[in-house]
């Protein structure tokens, strides 16, 4: 992940709070299994209307952004807000609805350990 990641993460959460998708979760987040980031999406869209409709939503806002942004769908993982990894990371952090900047790095959450992730929201 580089910062060039870092900023199209907070351009994509601001065009989607901008286009009324609701973001209850965003960060990039470390899989070490599988040697990559991903960008993890928390909305309440994903237990209303199911995950498609979310990818759409985000796809949608994704071809918006000019210039274009490094992230595709393929670095997108969308979840609910009740998924495991976005209710840990509440019982630690809480940002609230703005966008944040914070590196959490080699850290344990309930005996849960976090390589590294880059968090912009936990609500």
């Amino acid at each position: 992940m580089v910062e060039k990641d870092i900023e199209d993460g907070r351009r994509l959460i601001k065009a989607l709070d901008k286009a009324g998708f609701i973001v209850d979760g965003a960060l990039w987040f470390y899989l070490a299994d599988l040697d990559e980031w991903r960008f993890f999406l928390a909305s309440p869209l994903v237990d209303k209307r199911g995950p498609k409709d979310a990818y759409a939503s985000i796809q949608s806002v994704l071809t918006q952004l000019k210039p274009p942004p490094r992230i595709s769908l393929k670095h997108i993982s969308v979840v609910s807000p009740s998924h495991e990894l976005i209710r840990l990371l509440k019982k630690a952090i809480c940002t609230g609805t703005v966008i944040s900047d914070i590196r959490f790095t080699r850290n344990t959450i309930n005996n849960v350990f976090i390589e590294d992730a880059y968090i912009y929201r936990v609500q």
